[in-house]
């Protein structure tokens, strides 16, 4: 809240923040834990755990994450699925579905594909991390990752920690959009909220982590200086 008054041109303390939050009621998103949606996959031929939880990067496209989450509505569950840079934050994929196939990663991985190559970004190398679910060990997104020259890597130890960036976006967008706005009927109405969330995550949410910017910030910036002439220094 302090960072988004500031960004905004309003000079207020921090502690004058704290402290109108505090006598209006507001608090910050506090999450929890709460059932995965993965079921494990056999562990035959598992690609290796490249990650190792350290989830950094230097430039996009170096390294994504994915995950599967679930929402209760009405009419049943919707399973959504996420990719995320770990570079900006950015998701660069998403899905929605009814059914928890691999066609739902799949869709969600091709959309990020996509809009990196018609950006003209080269992804070829890019380092794909997921938790050991079946949707992701499935032949026909292995096929996919190869097709587009990407790397797997897959959790090693079968817990959260392997996968803890696509498992705090999950928080996030349940804390965020799902468990704030909800009861929902079906996907006909989480579908369109969760875009609207997406876009709004990447271009308007300010990050703790990304020095209170957004993950379009940071991209754009990052392109600004690798097209940023060399200065020539003196021999």
């Amino acid at each position: 809240m302090h960072a988004q008054l500031v960004r905004e041109g309003i000079a207020v303390g921090k502690g004058r923040v704290e402290r109108l939050c505090r006598s209006l009621g507001i608090r910050g998103t506090v999450r929890g834990k709460y059932p995965r949606t993965t079921k494990p996959a056999p562990e035959t031929g598992r690609p290796l755990d490249l990650v190792q939880r350290e989830f950094t990067a230097t430039a996009p496209n170096q390294l994504w994450v994915a995950d599967i989450t679930y929402v209760p509505t009405r009419s049943g569950w919707v399973y959504v699925a996420f990719v995320l840079d770990v570079f900006s934050r950015m998701i660069v994929g998403w899905q929605t579905s009814t059914r928890l196939y691999t066609d739902l990663a799949l869709d969600a991985l091709n959309m990020g594909f996509w809009n990196r190559r018609k950006a003209g970004q080269d992804v070829s190398g890019l380092i794909h991390h997921s938790d050991r679910g079946v949707q992701y060990r499935a032949i026909k997104y292995s096929q996919a990752l190869e097709e587009a020259e990407f790397v797997a890597s897959v959790g090693s130890k079968g817990d959260s920690y392997d996968n803890a960036m696509a498992e705090a976006l999950n928080s996030l967008y349940k804390h965020e959009l799902i468990f704030l706005d909800g009861p929902w009927n079906g996907i006909e109405d989480v579908e369109p909220a969760t875009a609207d969330w997406v876009h709004w995550f990447n271009t308007d949410r300010l990050h703790g982590k990304l020095d209170h910017r957004t993950p379009t910030e940071i991209e754009t910036d990052h392109r600004v200086r690798q097209h940023a002439p060399q200065t020539a220094t003196a021999a």
